[in-house]
């Protein structure tokens, strides 16, 4: 259920992304973006971005890096507005002070992908017992090990399975996800990955998809505002603009209608409320 300060905040939101384009205060002012290496990939942004700044006359200067990165990035008061996808780490990340205003903007899910032949036998297996299999086996495994959200994720997922992943099978790249998934189509690996990221590589790739489908693998993105009370120096009503854009029905719907060869790789959800939250702030 939403508070009447959420729907009023919505309101001026929305307002201010259908006023934007009439608006000449922002002149070529910069809007700083911390988000995921995933939505730079699949080239999300590409479609996503130029219509804002077109709009509001400015620019979107965007780094890419893993979801922890991101938010250590808002915490410090480098960006503007953070779009991440761990729920866990958001929630502290706005119990602290440092954010402000979540709304929710897209899903889609994490997939284990690996080799066609399957040597560790965990074709349409639940998670848990596909990451218990892949240990036992001692089949390489590619991480990303960067603190993103999708090495949140698998961790999470390894502590379900009862496992702490050691040895040589078990390699930590600390780069992004299309970076990651290269090197495990190289070494014929297993690898955690979000959907888009894969299909975004899929005609670059050999690995398929094995594991999917459980429930523990729903991936949410969201976007937060950098909170201007900690940091007066940051364009917060430039950030707040581009929440309005990307949760507005304009910005959705360019999100749903965004395919790589075919295949939709997020879907739009801001209207939906993020989990464990009554109040989205």
């Amino acid at each position: 259920m939403f508070s009447v300060r959420s729907i009023i905040s919505g309101c001026a939101i929305l307002a201010m992304v259908v006023l934007g384009s009439a608006h000449e205060g922002y002149g070529q002012e910069r809007l700083k973006l911390a988000t995921t290496t995933s939505t730079e990939n699949t080239g999300l942004l590409e479609v996503l971005l130029p219509p804002f700044e077109r709009r509001f006359d400015t620019r979107v200067d965007v780094i890419a890096v893993g979801t922890g990165k991101a938010l250590k990035l808002g915490e410090n008061g480098d960006v503007d507005v953070i779009l991440v996808h761990d729920p866990g780490a958001e929630e502290q990340f706005l119990n602290r002070g440092y954010g402000v205003n979540r709304r929710a903007v897209m899903r889609n899910d994490f997939v284990i992908a690996g080799p066609g032949e399957d040597p560790a036998g965990i074709r349409d297996s639940v998670v848990t017992t596909a990451f218990s299999r892949i240990a036992a086996r001692q089949w390489p495994f590619i991480s990303r090990g960067d603190e993103s959200g999708t090495h949140i994720k698998e961790k999470e997922i390894w502590g379900l399975s009862g496992i702490s992943p050691a040895g040589k099978w078990y390699i930590e790249t600390g780069q992004g996800m299309g970076a990651t998934l290269l090197m495990a189509d190289e070494k014929n690996a297993y690898c955690l990955t979000d959907r888009g990221t894969y299909l975004a590589l899929a005609g670059k790739i050999n690995l398929v998809v094995l594991c999917q489908g459980d429930a523990r693998l729903d991936n949410q993105y969201s976007i937060i505002a950098v909170n201007p009370a900690q940091y007066p120096h940051l364009n917060y009503i430039l950030a707040m603009a581009f929440i309005g854009w990307v949760t507005s029905p304009e910005g959705q719907k360019t999100i749903g209608k965004f395919k790589v060869n075919g295949q939709t790789l997020f879907y739009p959800n801001a209207c939906t409320p993020l989990p464990d939250s009554t109040d989205l702030r």
